[in-house]
Parts: structure tokens; C-alpha cells; sequence
């Protein structure tokens, strides 16, 4: 893709992959069928085919100069849309899942890339002995380990009338650093740039080699703090460096698709940081490419 550093490899580490199930839970939920629901929103109902999805999203990235892609299934039990996602197009997508470590049916990470940790939303915290099997499966498939932390907003439910009972005491970056320092061989992912914890996440990635911070989103957190992009791209880079800083967009549905928004908007604040080619590139595609890729 063509960046204001020139040609750079861009790799996305946070697209969710709203997959027919995922549309379908929701409808259940509402009381509506899938077709309702996509209606209401006017989103795309998916293709019931994960595969059909995939497609979907290569050419829109296609289009746009995205070269790979982290595809999060976001809701626990739908890992099978990722995962088919990826085996339909090697060397395109990473498979992330959402997996609930407090569910009944203990989750199953094989295959994974990435699993995704909500503790606001299921009602644990990170260094709860429940989580521990969880970080052990990860280690042993060398799997990244995202966790979401600060604000917790599902805009699709608010939109939908659904309630989202989330509970913050759960979403201190700071629950992590014991985790991180016992499985040194995990690398974490902290996204948002902990989503209004931005100063517990900056702590957390200083004391922790092996914790990244995403970038995605529109970083609406900014307000509690009177931030700007600039300022929070700046601290970040002080604090932990290009090489753990990994950028995404928190695309998710069709037809808006890439939120190329986002991505004019990060690679504006770098530009007027004075960034270096050499750092663009590594914060815009190298580093998930280094990780994972």
C-alpha cells in the first residue's frame, strides 16, 4: 500500500469477523431472525459459508492494499468461522477467537493464533487461577494472547437494544503484569491502547517485554483524558518503542468494510510525529508479520 513512507506492507491486527452464527446469536437474543436483524442495522447478512465471508473480505482488502489480516471471531464458540476463513485463503488471515474461560465447556485453542480474553464481559480477572489452563494451551501452540481491557462497548448491541452488562472492575491492565511475567514465553496484546487505562497499559508494556498495544478503533477513550492521537501515538513510542505498537482498524461489517478511516487518521498523527520509514512500516504491517505472519 501506498503510505506517506511509500510502499509498506500493511497487516491489519484487528478486523472482527462477523460470521452467519454471530448474526444469528444476536437474532436469538433480540427475538428476530438474522435477516431482521441485518435489516435494522443495514449491515450484509453474511454468507453462511465462512469461507464465502473470507472471499468477501480478500477482495475488499484487495482493493484497499491490506496484505494480511487478524479475523477475530467474536463470540466464544465460533472459532470454526476463523478457522475456515484461514483455510480458505493461506496466507491472508489469522484466525483470533473470543473463548469464555469461565464457560462450562472448558474452550478449546487448537489452531488458534490468537484467543481473545474478555474479562468485563464474562466476569473474571486475568490472573484468576480459572484463566491459568487457558495461558497454558496458548504457551504450548505458542498462540498470541489478547486481552481486552478499559471501556468495554459492543455498538451493534447498543444499536439492537441489547444490554451490555459489563463489569470494569475486571479491565485494569495492571491484572496482567503477574500473567505475563510467569508465561514470559506468551507474547499479549492489549488493544485500544487499553481503552482509557492508557497509562496502566503503557506500565504494563514497559515492565513487560512481551506486551504489545494495539491501535485500533477510534480511540473515543481519548476524551476521559484530553488526548489527542498524536499525543497517545507519542507516549507510546517513548515509552515502549515502534516494535511493540501494532496497528489496527476494528473493522467488522459489510458494506462499509476497511475502515480506511482509521488508518488515514493513524497514519496522519505519525506522519506529523515525523516517524521514520523504517518505524511506519514496522508499527503498519512488520511487527504482526514478525509475530505471526
Amino acid at each position: 500500500m501506498q503510505t506517506p513512507w511509500g510502499d509498506c506492507a500493511v497487516a491489519d491486527a484487528h478486523i472482527h469477523f462477523f460470521s452467519r452464527p454471530f448474526f444469528e446469536a444476536l437474532a436469538a437474543q433480540a427475538g428476530k431472525s438474522a435477516d431482521a436483524i441485518a435489516a435494522a442495522l443495514g449491515w450484509e447478512l453474511p454468507p453462511a459459508d465462512p469461507a464465502q465471508l473470507a472471499q468477501r473480505w480478500v477482495e475488499e482488502l484487495d482493493v484497499e492494499g491490506v496484505e494480511l489480516a487478524a479475523m477475530i471471531a467474536s463470540m466464544p464458540g465460533d472459532e470454526n468461522s476463523v478457522l475456515e476463513a484461514k483455510a480458505a485463503r493461506p496466507g491472508r488471515f489469522l484466525a483470533y477467537s473470543m473463548v469464555n474461560p469461565l464457560a462450562e465447556k472448558p474452550p478449546s485453542v487448537e489452531g488458534l493464533d490468537a484467543v481473545c480474553l474478555f474479562p468485563a464481559m464474562h466476569g473474571y480477572y486475568v490472573h484468576d487461577a480459572a484463566v491459568q489452563p487457558l495461558f497454558e494451551q496458548a504457551a504450548a501452540q505458542e498462540s498470541l494472547v489478547f486481552v481486552h481491557c478499559g471501556v468495554l462497548t459492543v455498538g451493534v448491541r447498543k444499536k439492537l437494544g441489547l444490554a451490555s452488562r459489563f463489569d470494569m472492575r475486571f479491565s485494569n491492565p495492571l491484572d496482567l503484569h503477574g500473567v505475563a511475567l510467569r508465561y514470559p514465553q506468551l507474547n499479549f496484546v492489549v488493544p485500544h491502547f487499553g481503552a482509557g487505562y492508557f497509562r496502566e497499559a503503557l506500565m504494563l508494556a514497559d515492565l513487560c517485554p512481551n506486551v504489545y498495544l494495539d491501535t485500533s478503533s477510534s480511540n473515543g477513550w481519548m476524551r476521559y483524558e484530553g488526548l489527542d492521537l498524536g499525543t497517545v501515538f507519542r507516549r507510546a513510542l517513548d515509552t515502549i518503542g515502534p516494535r511493540r505498537i501494532l496497528f489496527g482498524t476494528d473493522s467488522s461489517f459489510f458494506p462499509r468494510g476497511w475502515n480506511f478511516e482509521v488508518f488515514e487518521q493513524q497514519t496522519r498523527a505519525l506522519r506529523e510525529l515525523g516517524v521514520s520509514p523504517a518505524d511506519a512500516k514496522l508499527v503498519f504491517g512488520e511487527n504482526l508479520q514478525r509475530l505471526l505472519g
